[in-house]
């Protein structure tokens, strides 16, 4: 029996410590990757995509509805507009945006600063139009007197979001982002999600992408490959 000699002895200890100092450490990565950390300026990115989410299920359905709103599912789009009554409007909108972006962006000199009185006018009446649309759905049908101002308040809707999405995500919230430290950023990411957790519990967005994703399968507009556009003619 060969006895291992001292250069076999040292590298076999070698290898057994580093072994042992990796272990946590990969263990430790592992366990970072199952729980990531949301930044505040995903949060509101992460939003946003729900409520153009709903935007895009409403402008497909006002031709629909001006045209025979007897077929629309009245539930469905009844469950649309709540989602974005609690989850855009209570939560997104008053709760983040108005009380702890806002107020930020109106002391700031520049372009964004002239923003957020517009904003919040167009929340007002993004309200209006909300509890509308929750009136005239509540029943098992959109009754056909309600189809035509129906469509024009969910058209005029879509367009004013589409707008002021797009400027709060390419001027409002980089200004905001810009104006803090990478600590206040830091705190004010963790300051969000326990804010959406008193409001809907464990993870309000992962509730509201599903709901939506519901919604859109209703609809028949969970494929989004039927959106693909038509090849271009022949120049």
């Amino acid at each position: 029996m060969s006895h291992p000699t001292r250069r076999e002895l040292l590298v076999k200890t070698v290898t057994t410590t580093a072994a042992t100092l990796i272990a946590p450490v990969a263990l430790l990565g592992a366990e970072s990757k199952t729980e990531p950390e949301v930044a505040a300026t995903e949060d509101l990115m992460r939003e946003h995509g729900v409520l153009r989410r709903a935007l895009l299920i409403y402008a497909e359905l006002a031709d629909k509805i001006r045209q025979q709103s007897g077929s629309i599912d009245a539930a469905a789009l009844h469950k649309a507009a709540q989602l974005f009554r609690t989850f855009g409007e209570d939560y997104h909108e008053k709760m983040l945006e108005e009380q702890r972006i806002f107020p930020i962006v109106r002391k700031m000199k520049g372009e964004a600063a002239k923003y957020p009185d517009i904003l919040v006018a167009q929340h007002h009446r993004g309200r209006e139009i909300t509890d509308y649309m929750l009136a005239v759905t509540s029943g098992p049908r959109i009754a056909s007197q309600h189809s035509e101002p129906l469509a024009r308040a969910i058209q005029g809707f879509v367009l004013m979001y589409q707008n002021h999405a797009a400027r709060e995500d390419t001027i409002v919230f980089p200004a905001w982002k810009q104006s803090l430290t990478a600590k206040q950023l830091d705190e004010i990411s963790d300051h969000f999600e326990d804010i959406e957790h008193k409001m809907f519990g464990a993870d309000g967005f992962e509730d509201a992408e599903k709901t939506i994703g519901g919604i859109e399968q209703t609809f028949g507009l969970a494929d989004i490959s039927q959106f693909t556009a038509p090849p271009p003619p022949r120049p």
